[in-house]
């Protein structure tokens, strides 16, 4: 089955890596469905989601609570789950992340977190804090500009 949707992050990312280095994203969404209610709200369905590899690394640290982006599952199922307080058995809709894009930042409007420091090689290693790409030279002003104009 397939999911498409715009969700709202429940809480943010949990990056972790399988023993093969395959890294994984945990997400939690809501799904907002159906008609509004007298107070003017909308249901809301949970997900719980999975983002792969290279993706995982480089969107975790932009996936924070709050968060609107919009999905397009696959793999969705349900599964089943022992209840741990409360004995019993509980459900949960799954899924895996095909496409990903960001519809807004945490608080509507907001620019977008700054770009971490660490890279997918330092996550990997547990290191904290690699080494920033290099910045490109900003283009000058007219003052720079070369007189000599070739046409």
């Amino acid at each position: 089955m397939i999911l498409t949707g715009l969700c709202r992050l429940g809480r943010n990312a949990e990056l972790r890596y399988l023993p093969d280095g395959t890294a994984v994203a945990n997400l939690s969404l809501a799904y907002n469905y159906g008609k509004k209610d007298q107070e003017g709200k909308r249901p809301t369905m949970w997900l719980s989601a999975t983002l792969w590899g290279e993706r995982a690394t480089k969107l975790a640290p932009y996936l924070l609570k709050g968060g609107l982006i919009n999905v397009v599952m696959g793999d969705v199922h349900l599964e089943t789950y022992e209840k741990r307080d409360q004995g019993g058995t509980g459900t949960a809709l799954k899924g895996r992340i095909d496409t990903i894009e960001f519809a807004s930042s945490k608080q509507d409007g907001a620019s977008a977190p700054a770009r971490p420091a660490t890279t997918g090689a330092d996550y990997k290693a547990g290191k904290e804090g690699g080494a920033r790409p290099a910045q490109p030279k900003q283009p000058g002003g007219f003052e720079e500009m070369d007189d000599d104009i070739p046409f």
